[in-house]
């Protein structure tokens, strides 16, 4: 975990967000006096469950190394209840980002909001608020998945009686490891184990930093299965990966970041069809050695037998292509298409030079 506790290693004991696998008793009161900013109510949930407005942030020079800006002004708002990617190469700023919201970096302009709480007004709050699963397995070894949970469990100041230990365990699929040493867990055992010890304090909000990075294929779909379940248990889940089809595949909505900008932020849907670009794949009957005169209007590409057609499926409808095919005397054998995909919307937007006029 980033952050296992708040400022001044004291524990939180006063802020509770509602169950994520089933209910669990009232909290413990406290006996403290209130604190001048306090969570929100259970039954007033905000709509936004990360709210980033003018985010910067400049490391200082250090030595021969100048002073860096990482962050120039993230605008960002993620629903509550939603599956969200955070994108972009790496280097562009969104550990960054992660480590400001998880208490590990501190800001150099702007506010951050977590479940509508701001993280210089009340950081205990804040950070009660977020589960980060880094992309390192950073566990002690000699620990078995049950000790970890409950200690970090204690970490947050969560009551004995009110620890999930045993649920998160079976959620995770790790009820017949529990007493087994962390050393002897798989990679894909020590990612789920990540996951259940940042849940320990039951966070709305969960941030999956790689989490599916150098794991196999099953594995990936495990995690990602358990994933769309915490979600529908109503967890709000914001993902950075590498894997872009599993972003496009899982998230609501995608903002991809680049040179510590937004250069992008919508709806998955909505974002993949702003690349209006379609390929067309015809094998011909016969051998080509230069591009038909009647497909000279299109961008294509020749490979022997091999038509490759590039076109705007909003302005060019597909039969306008295969007429054309046809009217240059060649007979289609076989036929295939390819739609844009977030790979092609994700390269098109981090070659291009660092933005100066906002977002797209």
């Amino acid at each position: 975990m980033y952050a296992i506790g708040p400022a001044g290693g004291q524990p939180f004991r006063d802020r509770h967000f509602g169950p994520v696998f089933m209910d669990r008793p009232d909290p413990m009161p406290d006996t403290r006096a209130p604190d001048t900013h306090t969570a929100p109510p259970a039954d007033t949930q905000p709509s936004l469950a990360i709210e980033l407005r003018g985010l910067t942030k400049t490391y200082k020079a250090s030595g021969k190394a100048p002073a860096k800006l990482a962050l120039k002004g993230i605008d960002l708002a993620i629903p509550r209840g939603s599956v969200y990617g955070l994108l972009g190469p790496n280097g562009a700023g969104k550990s960054t980002m992660i480590n400001i919201l998880a208490g590990l970096v501190t800001k150099s302009g702007g506010t951050a909001k977590i479940w509508g709480i701001d993280i210089d007004q009340d950081p205990r709050a804040a950070r009660a608020a977020i589960g980060v699963v880094p992309q390192e397995l950073n566990m002690d070894p000699f620990f078995t998945p049950r000790e970890l949970l409950d200690l970090q469990a204690g970490l947050y100041g969560v009551p004995k009686r009110e620890r999930q230990t045993e649920r998160l365990l079976e959620a995770v699929g790790l009820k017949d490891k529990a007493n087994a040493y962390a050393r002897t867990l798989s990679g894909g055992m020590r990612r789920r184990l990540m996951v259940a010890k940042a849940m320990v304090h039951t966070p709305p909000v969960l941030v999956l930093d790689e989490p599916t990075a150098g794991v196999d294929v099953e594995l990936r779909q495990s995690l990602w299965a358990h994933v769309r379940e915490l979600n529908r248990a109503g967890t709000t889940v914001v993902l950075t990966t590498h894997y872009l089809e599993e972003a496009q595949e899982l998230c609501d909505s995608i903002a991809i970041v680049n040179h510590g900008q937004v250069v992008a932020c919508d709806s998955t849907d909505r974002l993949l069809r702003t690349l209006d670009r379609k390929d067309l794949v015809a094998v011909v009957d016969q051998d080509l050695t230069e591009v038909p005169a009647t497909l000279a209007g299109f961008e294509v590409t020749l490979k022997g037998r091999q038509l490759t057609v590039q076109y705007p499926p909003s302005q060019v409808k597909v039969g306008e292509v295969l007429n054309a095919i046809a009217a240059a005397g060649l007979t289609i054998v076989d036929l295939s298409t390819k739609e844009s995909d977030l790979e092609d919307i994700f390269l098109q937007l981090t070659r291009a030079p660092a933005a100066v006029d906002g977002p797209r």
